[in-house]
């Protein structure tokens, strides 16, 4: 197999139903006897997205990661009790967003469908038969004897943005990075593991419009009243956490946990703040960052929590590296920059939409980089999630940038390359979000 490069690469959450329950591990609840579910790479030979053609030159990718997280970053900025679980494992880039899917079955009989998990979303969506630029996979609702249209007059219709109603039912039309599309709303039983969420709303895609859009739907895990989160309250009380693996990684290490239960009890939490004009999003009180042992010195405008703006901090599942505005990325990168000058002569180049790149072997140089948090907790960044490398090693950037100038440029962003290795527990009830170090490797 191909050696993986990590922005050669997303990662890949397959659920595939084990019947076997889940023994006790000395890190987490012993009494989780929950769902015990396993991935796949993307490149496993028995892997449906296995790439038929050769991955892109690093170059290219480093762009076009930059490009994705521009326009991620552009829509974010536009957004005003039971448990199964998920293990998680890198994967090739194989869709045009940066996201993770899940299994999920759809209508009965079930249909299979690999979904994005999208932590700042709230309304899930599928591709349904007869849809205008979708892909080949689509969900025929004529098969399934649970689907049903939601009338205009239904309490979903006024969840979703920008509603009409159509001869068939409510509809809605949505922005999706660089995407559009136009949908349908509908319900029909969502199978998660062994979980039956029976009536569950969803739009049904009738014309897509760009590349952005995940090819076989998207599942909303925002806190939003039509999100997975808000629908499956009485199942698992508005609760999970996942652990993602490195990008380089081919095992089946890493997990998504639905529910409260079998959630880590060592683990360290962070205020959930809440934004009204951007209820989805899930919202933190960065104090802080620093390099090695230094705290750096950065404005304090640049880290605040103002509702009114939409500036802060958030946790994304779906923005492959770091952005943070100009000041504190600046701060950071000077003396990321400065640190590494006293370790390694060499000059520093720019690639893609990096701009601290050396030609000089980088792995045991670079510093720990720590995020400072309210509570408080703190997040310190191994190497693994600071650089990237070249397919050939001849290259190493610091993964992380500046939030780009072209838009609402208020939004730090943690993403997911920083996040691999960590488990992030979002508990909405308690309004609260946990970090701790997991090697999911």
């Amino acid at each position: 197999m191909e050696k993986l490069h990590p922005l050669l690469g997303f990662i890949l959450l397959t659920l595939i139903c084990l019947n076997t329950a889940q023994g006790s591990n000395p890190r987490f609840d012993p009494w989780n006897q929950g769902s015990t579910l396993s991935i796949m790479h993307v490149d496993d030979p028995s892997s449906p997205f296995k790439p038929t053609k050769s991955p892109s030159l690093w170059e290219k990718a480093l762009f076009e990661v930059g490009a994705k997280d521009e326009a991620r970053l552009g829509y974010l900025n536009s957004l005003v009790g039971k448990r199964s679980w998920v293990p998680i494992a890198s994967a090739r880039q194989i869709i045009q967003s940066a996201t993770y899917v899940v299994r999920a079955n759809v209508g009965t009989p079930p249909q299979p469908f690999l979904m994005a998990m999208d932590t700042s979303n709230d309304a899930a969506w599928i591709p349904c038969s007869g849809c205008v630029g979708c892909s080949s996979t689509v969900f025929y609702s004529s098969k399934s004897t649970t689907y049903k249209i939601l009338p205009c007059q239904a309490p979903q219709c006024q969840q979703v943005p920008n509603p009409t109603c159509a001869v068939a039912g409510c509809s809605f039309n949505v922005t999706y990075g660089s995407s559009s599309f136009q949908a349908t709303l509908s319900q029909d039983t969502l199978t998660l593991a062994s979980d039956n969420i029976t009536g569950y709303s969803f739009a049904c895609l009738n014309k897509v419009t760009g590349n952005s859009v995940p090819p076989q739907g998207l599942l909303g895990l925002g806190r939003g009243p039509i999100s997975f989160l808000s629908q499956t309250q009485n199942l698992y009380h508005s609760t999970f956490s996942y652990c993602l693996p490195s990008f380089k990684s081919s095992n089946f290490s890493g997990t998504l946990r639905l529910g409260p239960t079998g959630q880590p009890f060592r683990i360290k939490f962070t205020p959930l703040l809440k934004n009204p004009r951007r209820s989805s999003l899930y919202y933190v009180n960065l104090m802080g960052i620093s390099v090695g042992r230094r705290l750096l010195n950065i404005p304090a405008a640049a880290l605040a929590f103002d509702p009114a703006t939409g500036a802060g901090t958030i946790f994304d599942s779906g923005t492959v590296i770091t952005r943070l505005v100009a000041p504190a990325y600046v701060a950071l990168r000077n003396e990321f920059r400065r640190v590494i000058s006293k370790r390694v002569s060499g000059e520093i180049s720019t690639l893609g939409g990096f701009d601290t790149c050396y030609t000089v072997p980088m792995a045991a140089l670079a510093p720990t980089i720590t995020f400072h948090f309210a509570g408080p907790i703190n997040m310190s960044l191994p190497t693994d999630n600071v650089l990237i490398h070249s397919t050939a090693g001849t290259i190493t950037c610091l993964a992380m940038a500046s939030a780009p100038d072209n838009i609402n440029s208020v939004l730090n962003v943690i993403a997911n390359m920083q996040q691999q290795n960590h488990r992030i527990l979002f508990d909405v009830p308690n309004s609260r979000l946990g970090i701790s170090r997991e090697p999911c490797t």
